[in-house]
């Protein structure tokens, strides 16, 4: 079985990485591709409601809960899962889309919406591309140097993206 292709999409916050992750859903998956998406998130989110039985599973002390429809299955575990781990049980799709990790070691994508923002570029491992506000002048100004393979998008050319991942994978 052939591994999926791994890519981050990281950025400061409101610099567009869940717009893009979305856009890149839609175009993968009209070209065949099975696509997971992986979201870190910084805060302690909470996917359960009051009032339903998964709820009180976890309020009674639930270490684990899976929810499991016909169509559908939630798992919520009361600890943060390594990327690899997730990476892993996502084995069988074609493309994961992985939502910030900055520091993890997977292909990625920056988003630079600010002058500010072009520091990620140098300072991040494994920069293969980056998905820009600016004008294409201005993001490599200081110099490319160590990133001569870095790929320079519009942050409205979605479609270049998703064909360049299908390229990479």
């Amino acid at each position: 079985m052939k591994k999926p292709y791994v890519c981050q999409i990281v950025g400061y916050k409101n610099s567009g990485k869940t717009t893009l992750v979305c856009a890149l859903v839609e175009r993968l998956r009209a070209q065949g591709c099975r696509v997971a998406v992986v979201k870190h998130d910084a805060h302690d989110f909470e996917m359960d409601h009051p009032g339903t039985d998964s709820y009180r599973h976890r309020a009674a002390g639930a270490s684990a809960i899976a929810l499991v429809s016909q169509r559908k299955t939630a798992v919520i575990l009361e600890e943060e899962t390594p990327l690899g781990k997730l990476i892993e049980d996502f084995s069988a799709y074609d493309i994961i889309l992985v939502e910030g990790y900055k520091r993890e070691g997977y292909p990625k994508l920056v988003m630079v919406r600010k002058a500010e923002d072009k520091e990620l570029i140098q300072s991040l491992e494994n920069v293969t591309g980056v998905v820009s506000w600016l004008p294409a002048e201005q993001i490599f100004s200081g110099g490319q140097k160590g990133r001569e393979h870095v790929t320079l998008f519009d942050k409205d050319e979605h479609e270049r993206i998703a064909d360049w991942m299908l390229r990479l994978r």
